[in-house]
């Protein structure tokens, strides 16, 4: 999905946060009380985006995204990236994607799992910081952060005006959501991206245009940055919720360790879509 992680070769990026790492901590009992703002702001956001019974009652999900990077180094484009997203609720994940020098393939059940790393032909074990990519990745899933109420690990405030923040100690698992002020939709999502592993980096992903699917609200356009700097822009093609997914779909090794795109017209009786145009400012 939904997911902003446009994962690239470790070469391309080179920003770290090492700093936010020490300012993590842990919370004590009392600070994880969520506040009354962040919790009327986060249920604002629910409403919009559909509800939380509609939003817990999706099973599977399927998502294929195109978009174009660029190195954010220098601006210059590194080409176009296709990626399909799979997930089987609550943990169950698998992506695969084909992009210059970021082809792989991941499968995750929420424990454990395996990849094929970008530029190799060999499915290998998730460990160190491929595993804290799929854990991050399967975290801040928008299915699972859209019900974080429900999540007693999890503390929900406001720090400014129609901001949402998600934490539960670490700092890098915080998410801070901006509403748009008048639909209460997210229109910016701000996290630590772990794409490249060794260089955690500050993310912003930002929503431009919106889709309706079965009643739900899933952003179509979106665009990231990394520091600031734009280093991707992607399209949604096709999404599907509650197709039937299993986890051995989900789980099964492709016989020719390549990434399995999906070329299948969308069932409007499975997945209905509608293009609600672009979003300006003040407008769902």
């Amino acid at each position: 999905m939904l997911k902003s992680e446009v994962r690239t070769n470790p070469i391309l990026a080179s920003f770290r946060v090492t700093s936010l790492f020490l300012c993590a901590s842990a919370f004590s009992g009392e600070s994880r009380v969520s506040s009354p703002e962040g919790l009327r702001l986060f249920h604002d956001m629910q409403e919009a985006l559909g509800g939380a019974d509609k939003i817990a009652a999706v099973r599977d999900f399927e998502q294929q995204v195109r978009a174009e990077s660029w190195n954010g180094n220098t601006g210059q484009s590194i080409g176009e990236v296709v990626k399909r997203t799979r997930w089987v609720r609550p943990t169950d994940l698998r992506v695969d994607q084909v992009g210059p020098g970021s082809t792989y393939v991941l499968y995750f059940d929420g424990r454990s799992g395996w990849e094929i790393l970008p530029g190799t032909r060999e499915v290998v074990d998730l460990s160190g910081g491929e595993l804290a990519f799929a854990q991050k990745y399967i975290r801040d899933f928008k299915l699972n952060t859209w019900l974080a109420d429900r999540n007693s690990s999890y503390r929900i405030t406001s720090p400014s005006p129609y901001v949402v923040r998600i934490a539960d100690g670490d700092i890098t698992h915080q998410l801070d959501i901006t509403l748009d002020s008048v639909s209460s939709l997210p229109a910016k999502i701000t996290s630590i991206s772990l794409s490249d592993p060794a260089h955690p980096t500050p993310s912003d992903e930002v929503t431009t245009e919106w889709e309706t699917v079965q009643g739900l609200r899933f952003a179509r356009r979106w665009a990231v940055f990394r520091s600031g700097v734009r280093v991707a822009e992607a399209t949604v093609e096709r999404t599907t919720v509650n197709g039937g997914l299993k986890q051995s779909d989900l789980a099964a090794k492709p016989p020719d360790l390549r990434p399995v795109l999906s070329s299948r017209q969308q069932n409007p009786e499975v997945a209905w879509v509608r293009y609600l145009g672009p979003v300006t400012p003040g407008a769902t």
